[in-house]
C-alpha cells in the first residue's frame, strides 16, 4: 500500500475523516480502483497523496491509482468505463456529464448527496444533477468575475458597481476619461462565451441558461433577444478594446496592465499573469457581475472538476466513502490550498488559501446556493453547438447588426442537433 506521513494521518484522524466502516459497520476492504486525468505535475502530486492518505486510513483495503494524460483521458474514458471498468473516475460537471448518465456509465449518487455533512457543498449540487439525480461530487473549481484597476477606479471616483445600470454609469465615465471599460481576447472565441453565459443568466436566470444550453430554447427566442439586447448596449458605446478579435486572452492582457482599458471578466487563473504583468494587489481588484434583472436567481461561471462512480465499480462501498472524504473540509483545505491546487474548495467549511482573490472568489460561490454553478459556455453546451455559437458570439461583438443572421444559422444548428 501507499505511504502516509504520520502527521497528515493524525490530523484526519482528528478530524473525523478517517471512516473506517461501512454504513452496516464492516471496515472497508478490498481494492479501490481509480483512474484520474490529473496528470499535469501539482495535481498528479495532489491525487497520489490523497490515493495514499485514503489507503493509509484504511488497513484492509488496498487502492490502486492509474493517472491518464488530460488530453487523451477525453477520448479514453468511454472505453475505460465500459469495459473492466474502475470504480471511480475523474471527469466533469453539468452537461459534460450527459453523454455518461445517458448510456449508464455514470453511477447515481444521490444517496450520498443525502448524507449530513453534504450539505456544505449545497452551491455546487445544482452542477452535479441531471434528471432531478446526483452523478458525481465536485472537488475543485475556480471562480470568473471582473477583474479591474482599482487605482483607476479610484482617480475617476467610481464605485464597484452591483447593478447594470451602475455598471453602464461607470463604463461611459470611464470611456469619457479616454479609456475603453473592457479588455478581451475573442481570437480563440469562448472568452465571448464567458460574456454570453453572465448577460445571459443576469437576464433570464439560471434554468433558462442551462435549457438553452440543453437545446430545449430555441436560439430565436424573444429572451434570448433580450440578451443581446443587453450586450449591445456595451458594444454600442464602445465598451469594448478595439480589434479583440486579433487577440488571444494573454495577448489583451497588456490593455489593462498598461491602463488603456479598466477591467477583464475573466477566470481567477489570470490573476498570476496580472501580477507577473507588474500590477500589484493594491492596483487590482474583482467583484461580481453585476445584476440585470433583479427578478432572477443569478448564476456564477466556476469551471469545476468531480468524481464519479462507475455504473460497473466493484467497490462501491469504498468508492462512496471515498468521495466523502475527498469532499471533506480538511481534505478540501489541503488539496485547493497554495503549495497544491491554487484554487476553491468545494466544501463551504473549508478553509482557503491566503490570497484576497480566492478569498473573495470563495465567499461569492459559497454562498450562492440561490442560484446556481454555471461550468462555462464550452462545457454546457454541446461540444459542436459551442463551437458554431462562439463563433456567432464573436461575430456579434464585432458586427453586431449581424444578429438576425447569427440567430438564425444558431437556430438551425441547434435544430439539426437536438431534433
Amino acid at each position: 500500500m501507499h505511504s502516509i506521513t504520520k502527521t497528515s494521518l493524525a490530523a484526519l484522524v482528528a478530524a473525523g475523516v478517517a471512516t473506517t466502516a461501512t454504513a452496516d459497520g464492516h471496515a472497508l476492504s478490498g481494492t479501490l480502483r481509480i483512474s484520474s486525468d490529473m496528470s499535469n505535475p501539482a495535481p498528479r502530486a495532489v491525487m497520489e497523496k490523497m490515493a495514499a492518505d485514503f489507503d493509509a486510513l484504511h488497513p484492509d483495503l488496498t487502492v490502486e491509482l492509474t493517472i491518464v494524460d488530460r488530453e487523451a483521458w477525453k477520448t479514453q474514458i468511454r472505453n475505460a468505463l465500459s469495459a473492466n471498468p474502475p470504480d471511480v473516475v475523474n471527469w466533469y460537471a453539468a452537461t459534460r456529464m450527459t453523454p455518461y448518465v445517458d448510456a449508464g456509465l455514470f453511477m447515481d449518487i444521490s444517496d450520498l448527496w443525502e448524507e449530513p455533512e453534504m450539505a456544505a457543498l449545497a452551491s455546487t449540487k445544482g452542477a452535479m444533477t441531471l434528471d432531478g439525480k446526483q452523478w458525481g461530487v465536485p472537488y475543485t473549481y475556480y471562480q470568473w468575475g471582473v477583474y479591474y484597476r482599482k487605482d483607476i477606479f479610484d482617480e475617476l471616483g467610481l464605485s464597484e458597481p452591483a447593478t447594470w445600470d451602475e455598471e453602464k454609469a461607470n463604463c461611459q465615465a470611464i470611456i469619457d476619461s479616454g479609456r475603453k471599460c473592457y479588455t478581451i481576447g475573442s481570437k480563440f472565441l469562448w472568452t465571448a462565451g464567458g460574456w454570453f453565459d453572465y448577460i445571459n443568466s443576469r437576464t433570464n436566470g439560471y434554468d433558462f441558461h442551462i435549457e438553452l444550453a440543453t437545446g430545449q430554447v430555441p436560439w430565436t427566442d424573444d429572451r434570448v433577444r433580450a440578451t443581446f439586447a443587453n450586450w449591445r448596449e456595451l458594444i454600442d458605446m464602445g465598451a469594448f478594446i478595439d480589434d479583440h478579435q486579433s487577440y488571444s486572452w494573454q495577448e489583451a492582457m497588456p490593455f489593462m496592465i498598461d491602463g488603456e482599458a479598466t477591467a477583464y471578466l475573466m477566470g481567477n487563473f489570470s490573476v498570476a499573469a496580472f501580477r507577473d504583468g507588474g500590477l500589484t494587489d493594491d492596483q487590482l481588484d474583482f467583484y461580481q457581475f453585476p445584476v440585470i434583472n433583479p427578478d432572477v436567481d443569478y448564476a456564477e461561471d466556476a469551471p469545476t472538476d468531480t468524481f464519479h462512480i462507475a455504473s460497473g465499480a466493484q467497490n462501491v462501498d469504498a468508492a462512496k466513502a471515498f468521495l466523502l472524504y475527498v469532499t471533506s473540509p480538511e481534505v478540501q483545505t489541503e488539496i485547493n490550498g497554495g503549495d497544491a491546487l491554487g484554487q476553491l474548495p468545494v466544501n463551504a467549511n473549508a478553509s482557503i488559501a491566503d490570497d484576497k482573490f480566492i478569498q473573495q472568489g470563495f465567499d461569492m460561490l459559497s454562498n450562492n446556493a440561490g442560484g446556481g454553478i454555471m461550468q462555462f459556455f464550452d462545457r454546457d453546451f454541446d461540444a459542436e453547438m459551442a463551437s458554431v455559437g462562439m463563433e456567432g458570439l464573436q461575430e456579434f461583438m464585432v458586427f453586431p447588426d449581424n444578429l438576425d443572421d447569427i440567430l438564425d444559422r444558431l437556430e438551425e444548428t441547434r435544430q439539426r442537433i437536438y431534433n
